[in-house]
């Protein structure tokens, strides 16, 4: 009984012991890790594309490494050894295909902020390149396993065929946002307006919805297959630069020569000292007259969508202080109304 009970407690120990110790160094070479970054960036950023992906594979090898000792001490029956290797080598295939796998859709959505390539770094390609991997992996236990895969994948192929037709929908959704990211009509940063009538800025295209985050700050989670048959303007395509016209009025009385010199020079100011205005440019004036004014179209260019409001509104109230220095007048829409006396009965 006392060696029966030894047989058993002399692996299970050691496998143990070798974990904890291994487990215990792990532990502290991130925090070794973590103090050799301090607050440098690039050693940080390093930390954090090592880190990220092997922080738990590495918990798996630890315990595979303590269960590979326990065996390599024991005396159990060449049955129960013989699956012991085989649950340790399911445990190592299956954390390295995780680790891999976050590798590389860690080093993919790095290269795709480098390279300008056809493709977005969004949560549908990194969870396609994943998934991909870890099926690789899965397979690989299998043929551990000794499980074949040839009738599993006749199976499969009959099943899949059932499966894609109730999903047409999910399917759909999955395929359109691969045009999307292919076609790259619509990328993450994009701001766009919607034919709903919805805009902001395109946050993450998934595997069924692409996201649309507002200038409210609320997001607007669209299915791929609509947004792709939608009717879409992308306001940074071909480059987020667009012209915008801030249009202005003055009376037929005004000296329209002075007014037109006034709105370029503080048009020249605001180019200088506004943030959302291209530099270098060179501001035009537009004439047309109205019924009871003038309407001057002031042409700008701002360096995107989102900062003609914050122009039109500074740029407004710099021309209608300038207006005040000149003695500009500014119109206001006036009425006569004639009323006739009633005819005598």
């Amino acid at each position: 009984m006392i060696s029966g009970a030894r047989v058993i407690a002399v692996p299970v120990g050691a496998a143990a012991a070798c974990s904890f110790v291994l487990l215990l160094l792990r532990s502290v070479s991130l925090r070794y890790f973590k103090a050799w970054a301090g607050g440098r960036e690039h050693r940080a950023r390093v930390l954090s594309a090592v880190r990220r992906p092997l922080a738990v594979p590495s918990v798996y090898w630890c315990i595979a490494a303590g269960l590979y000792l326990g065996m390599a001490v024991s005396d159990l029956p060449a049955k129960y050894v013989f699956y012991c290797y085989k649950t340790i080598h399911v445990i190592l295939v299956l954390s390295i295909s995780i680790a891999v796998a976050n590798v590389v859709a860690s080093v993919f959505g790095a290269q795709m902020q480098k390279l300008d390539l056809p493709l977005s770094s969004t949560t549908l390609v990194g969870g396609v390149l994943k998934g991909a991997v870890i099926v690789i992996g899965m397979l690989i236990i299998l043929g551990i396993l000794g499980i074949s895969i040839a009738p599993l994948i006749t199976a499969l192929g009959v099943g899949g065929l059932a499966v894609a037709l109730a999903l047409q929908d999910t399917l759909a959704n999955l395929f359109a946002g691969f045009h999307l990211l292919i076609e790259k009509s619509i990328r993450v940063g994009d701001f766009i307006k919607l034919e709903s009538g919805h805009e902001g800025y395109v946050d993450d295209i998934t595997w069924r919805t692409s996201r649309i985050r507002t200038l409210s700050n609320n997001t607007v989670m669209i299915p791929n297959k609509k947004l792709a048959q939608s009717e879409v303007v992308n306001y940074s395509l071909p480059q987020p630069e667009m012209s915008i016209s801030v249009v202005l009025r003055a009376g037929y009385g005004a000296d329209h020569d002075l007014v037109e010199r006034v709105l370029v020079e503080e048009a020249q100011k605001a180019v200088s000292d506004l943030p959302g205005l291209v530099e270098g440019q060179t501001p035009s004036v537009a004439f047309n007259p109205g019924e009871s004014w003038v309407e001057f179209s002031l042409n700008l260019t701002v360096k995107r969508f989102v900062d003609q409001y914050a122009v039109r509104d500074a740029v407004r109230k710099r021309v209608f202080r300038r207006f005040a220095q000149e003695g500009i007048e500014i119109p206001f829409t006036t009425r006569t109304v004639y009323v006739k006396e009633a005819p005598p009965p």
